[in-house]
């Protein structure tokens, strides 16, 4: 504050600053007063592919933390996630587009009408969207509607070395040719960002890092015993476990086959995968080729929790923009060893918060997995440091500060600072 102006820690998107006289405090309370009318509230679209888990779960966290006073916030994206029930709990408006998915389809143009049809008739002022899919379709259909501010955020990429040539070729082309589209960028972490720039899908200068919130406020900050209770494994024997969908993402038979090299050294050491996809038959049936046990507990909604219970969390991702189930291990203090893939290192710092390995290297991980086992003190203070990182940097309080930030720093709005006091 200077003699009575707002000088905001975060500005215009171009960086400068914007001033505005802060208000003087009430000369009465506001139980005293008149009702005011109600003023108007800036109308947000968010877009995006899939809504469960991750991006979905992030996206969510970001409408309900807005000022419910200041905005009015909508979610459209593919129908059937598992987080639509609990935004229209939170009094998010919805809109499940029939015929959205989250590959190239023949129903894409039709999918395009409808978003047009809804910006249209909305006259949404952010349109702000999610993934591949959802960031084309509703970056278009923003452009189409002239919407006066659009932003889009990269959890990640909808195209990776582990998808055909064409395929790939086709997303980067998607997600390029949208660039010119939006006004500001945000990216989950600076590696993302990093990326971003570097593939051509955002200009340099254009995207802002904003940590992916998540609600950590449930989960313990230390081993549960209650959680290691539920796998029926005694406190004796070393537990290592992951979380994830059971797809090609994840790599699930890469951490069959870390389990397989850590059992030929350590026989008692017990492993479980929390989580459901449809390579979970191929998980069994490796597993029982290589004579390893694996527990397959299924989907869990106490996920998070449960990771509680283990003394080493791993993560055998290919690709991954940050990890939710990461953020949620750290969180718990548990000593982590995950893939060096995107935005995984701006999280696991090695030697500080846990141990990166190469991706596709299940030799490696079972290394690395064991060195934490040797070293119980380091990998007890790598977990303890984690868990205070993610703790403090991760808050759905910080994600939602700086999403607002950029919304008004795009409209010309100053962020809220303190009241101004009388005159001297």
């Amino acid at each position: 504050m200077r003699n009575g102006i707002l000088v905001p820690g975060a500005g215009r998107a171009d960086g400068a600053v914007v001033r505005w006289p802060a208000p003087p405090p009430r000369v009465t309370p506001a139980v005293r007063l008149l009702s005011p009318p109600a003023l108007p509230r800036i109308k947000v679209l968010h877009v995006i592919t899939r809504f469960t888990a991750g991006a979905g779960a992030n996206t969510l966290l970001s409408a309900e933390g807005m000022d419910p006073d200041r905005y009015e916030v909508w979610i459209a994206g593919v129908p059937g996630g598992e987080l639509w029930q609990r935004a229209r709990a939170a009094g998010v408006r919805t809109v499940e587009i029939p015929g959205f998915r989250h590959t190239l389809t023949p129903a894409d143009p039709l999918v395009l009408w409808r978003l047009v049809r809804l910006v249209r008739r909305e006259r949404f002022t952010v349109v702000h969207t999610h993934s591949g899919k959802g960031g084309f379709l509703g970056r278009v259909a923003a452009r189409l509607c002239r919407t006066p501010v659009v932003v889009h955020t990269f959890h990640g990429f909808s195209f990776h070395p582990y998808m055909s040539r064409p395929r790939r070729t086709a997303y980067r082309w998607l997600e390029r040719s949208t660039r010119r589209l939006t006004h500001r960028f945000l990216a989950v972490s600076p590696r993302v960002a990093q990326q971003a720039v570097e593939e051509r899908l955002a200009p340099p200068g254009q995207v802002d890092v904003v940590p992916s919130a998540v609600d950590l406020g449930h989960l313990p900050e230390r081993f549960d015993p209650a959680a290691r209770r539920m796998f029926g494994v005694p406190r004796g024997t070393a537990l290592i476990g992951t979380v994830g969908r059971i797809d090609i993402q994840k790599a699930p038979l890469d951490f069959v086959r870390t389990a397989a090299a850590i059992h030929s050294r350590r026989p008692s050491t017990a492993f479980v995968m929390i989580g459901a996809g449809p390579l979970e038959g191929e998980v069994r049936r490796l597993a029982a080729e290589l004579d390893v046990e694996v527990i397959l507990t299924g989907h869990r909604p106490d996920a998070a929790r449960l990771v509680a219970g283990l003394d080493v969390f791993v993560i055998t991702s290919l690709y991954e923009g940050l990890g939710r189930a990461l953020t949620e291990a750290l969180a718990t203090a548990r000593p982590v060893v995950a893939t060096a893939v995107n935005g995984v290192p701006d999280l696991v710092e090695h030697g500080a918060t846990g141990l990166l390995v190469a991706p596709a290297d299940p030799d490696g991980t079972a290394r690395a997995v064991g060195w934490l086992l040797d070293h119980p003190a380091e990998a007890d203070a790598m977990g303890r440091q984690g868990c205070r990182r993610v703790r403090s940097a991760f808050a759905p309080q910080a994600m939602c500060a700086a999403v607002d930030a950029c919304y008004r720093g795009l409209l010309g709005l100053p962020v809220p600072g303190p009241v101004a006091g009388p005159a001297p």
